[in-house]
């Protein structure tokens, strides 16, 4: 019998651009869930270089690890460091009901 290998999706893979990582973080936003964002910055973090955000948002490595672990409660300056270091921005949007 052949056995079929299947990989684990991973996220990370594919936030190879700009436009991906503002598509994907936007989705993440939208779902008003802060686990999906914390989740969704963590992919970016590790498409882009767990160290490399770390140094850029000038924060540990350690202390970002955690910061975006599931169930966390980050602080929002931290968000914003990383945002920055990551290229991306936070913006409001109306919301319309």
């Amino acid at each position: 019998m052949n056995s079929t290998h299947i990989s684990a999706f991973d996220a990370s893979d594919y936030l190879d651009s700009e436009e991906a990582i503002a598509a994907y973080l936007n989705e993440a936003l939208a779902s008003g869930d802060s686990d999906i964002l914390l989740s969704a910055l963590a992919d970016i973090v590790k498409a882009r270089g767990m160290s490399k955000v770390a140094s850029e948002a000038g924060v540990q490595r350690e202390s970002l690890y955690k910061s975006l672990a599931e169930g966390a409660k980050p602080r929002f300056e931290t968000i914003q460091k990383v945002a920055a270091a990551l290229g991306v921005k936070l913006v409001a949007v109306p919301v319309h009901h």
